[in-house]
C-alpha cells in the first residue's frame, strides 16, 4: 500500500495500491448509474420454492456484507411485472428507522433476482464495479446519504435525491482491486462469526447437559445466594452498571451516555463474582454474574446476591441461566404492569431448588465452561479487530 497523505494530487485516497496513479473522477451517482425502484413483495409471499428474491428488510437482518453472493429467500408469485436484478446492481433501502441506518448498500452478484418494494436499485453504467460503490456508499458516503434522507418516525430515501450524492471513482481495475481486498476481509468476518456461533452453541449445549444432573442434593436458592444490603452513601461512589439480558455492562459504554439519576445515593453496590437480577424481567434472562467489575453500583430496583463459599461461582452462574432455571422462575413470579413483565416473588424465589453435585464436580464443570468462554472471548476480540480493520480501510481507501 502507498500512503498518499502528502501527495499534491488532491483527488486521491490516503491509502492506495502503488501500481495506480492519477486522480479519481468526481461525479454524482446519477451520472454513473440509472436509479429505479423495486416492486412490492411481502414476507407472506415468500415460499420454499420459486424465484430467488430480496426484501428490503433483509438488508438489515440477513445480508451483512456489501456483496450478496447467496440468496436466501424465494417467492412463487407471478414475476412478470416485478423488478429483476442485473449482475452488479447495487440496492439500498428506500425506508428505514434512522437516517444513518438507511445507508445500507449491497451489491447483487446475480441476474434475475426479484427485488421487492422499498428498495432503490442502482444500475451502474459499464466500467463500474458495484461492490466498490457499495463499500463507498456504506463508508465515506454514509453521512451524505443520511443528510438527504427524509422523515422522522420512518425515514425515506428517494431515488431522485440519491442521484445527487457525490461519488469518486478510479479506473475499473483499481475499483476491482479495492473491492476484492475488502471482500476478503468480509469473508474472514463471516468465518469468524461462524466460529463464534459454534462456540456459543457449544457453551449453551454443555450448560444444559452438564448442569441438568441427577447427582447430588436438592439445594434451595436461599442456601446458594445471600442478598447484599450495601448501598452508596454519597454520590458517584462507583461506576454505574446496567444488567441486561446480554450481561452486565458499564452504563456509559452500553448506552453511550449516562441514564441513571444524577443523584445515585442509595444505589446498590455490586462486587466481583456477585449475582445481579431484575425482579421485573428475571424470566426473560436478566440474571447475570459479575466477572468484569471489581465493584460497581446498580439501580435500587435490582437484587444483588453473593454466592455462598460452598459452591463454585462459575457453575452457579451458568446454572442460574439455563432454560430449566428460567422456566422455573416463572413459578416464582406473577403478571406485572405489562404482558412482557412479571414481578418476582422474592420469598418464592428463595425457595426454588436445584440438584447440585459435589463441589469437586462443580469445579470441574465450571472450569470446562470457563475454558470455552475464554476461547470465545478471544474469538470475539479477533472479530472486533477485523471490523476495525475494515472500518479503517473504508475511510482511508476512499475519498
Amino acid at each position: 500500500m502507498a500512503n498518499n497523505n502528502n501527495n499534491k494530487i488532491l483527488n486521491v485516497p490516503n491509502l492506495r495500491f502503488p501500481e495506480f496513479t492519477g486522480e479519481w473522477k468526481k461525479c454524482k451517482l446519477g451520472d454513473v448509474a440509472n436509479l429505479t425502484k423495486g416492486v412490492g413483495i411481502s414476507k407472506g409471499q415468500k415460499s420454499s420454492k420459486g424465484n430467488p428474491c430480496i426484501l428490503y428488510g433483509e438488508l438489515y437482518t440477513t445480508y451483512k456484507s456489501e456483496m450478496i453472493t447467496d440468496i436466501v429467500s424465494k417467492t412463487n408469485i407471478d414475476s412478470a411485472n416485478l423488478a429483476k436484478s442485473k449482475y452488479n446492481d447495487v440496492i439500498i433501502p428506500s425506508s428505514g428507522e434512522t437516517a444513518i441506518d438507511i445507508s445500507t448498500a449491497r451489491c447483487v452478484q446475480y441476474n434475475d433476482v426479484l427485488l421487492g418494494g422499498d428498495l432503490n436499485i442502482i444500475r451502474l453504467n459499464d466500467g463500474n464495479d458495484g461492490s466498490f460503490f457499495s463499500y463507498q456508499l456504506n463508508g465515506v458516503r454514509k453521512r451524505d446519504i443520511a443528510k438527504v434522507a427524509q422523515g422522522v418516525s420512518v425515514v425515506h430515501l428517494y431515488g431522485e435525491t440519491l442521484k445527487t450524492i457525490k461519488v469518486n471513482s478510479p479506473e475499473l481495475a483499481e475499483q476491482n482491486k479495492i473491492s476484492s481486498l475488502l471482500c476478503l476481509i468480509d469473508q474472514r468476518i463471516s468465518t469468524q462469526n461462524k466460529i463464534i456461533d459454534k462456540l456459543e452453541s457449544l457453551i449453551k449445549g454443555l450448560c444444559e447437559q452438564l448442569l441438568n444432573t441427577n447427582r447430588g442434593n436438592m439445594v434451595t436458592i436461599s442456601e446458594i445466594l445471600s442478598e447484599r444490603s450495601e448501598k452508596t452513601t454519597y454520590n458517584n461512589q462507583h461506576e454505574v452498571l446496567s444488567s441486561t439480558v446480554k450481561g452486565i455492562y458499564s452504563q456509559r459504554d452500553y448506552f453511550s451516555k449516562d441514564i441513571a439519576s444524577e443523584n445515585n445515593v442509595g444505589y446498590k453496590i455490586i462486587h466481583l463474582n456477585d449475582i445481579v437480577l431484575s425482579p421485573q424481567n428475571l424470566w426473560m434472562g436478566n440474571i447475570n454474574y459479575n466477572d468484569k467489575f471489581e465493584k460497581g453500583i446498580v439501580s435500587p430496583s435490582y437484587k444483588v446476591y453473593a454466592i455462598s463459599n460452598s459452591f463454585d461461582n462459575i457453575y452457579i452462574a451458568y446454572l442460574l441461566k439455563t432454560h430449566r432455571a428460567l422456566y422455573t422462575y416463572m413459578f416464582a413470579s406473577e403478571q406485572g404492569a405489562s404482558i412482557v413483565r412479571r414481578n418476582l416473588n422474592i420469598e418464592l424465589f428463595s425457595q426454588l431448588n436445584f440438584r447440585i453435585p459435589s463441589l469437586h464436580e462443580q469445579i470441574k464443570i465450571g472450569n470446562m465452561i470457563l475454558s470455552i468462554k475464554r476461547k470465545l472471548e478471544n474469538e470475539l476480540l479477533q472479530l472486533n479487530n477485523l471490523r476495525l480493520q475494515k472500518d479503517y480501510l473504508l475511510q482511508q481507501m476512499f475519498i
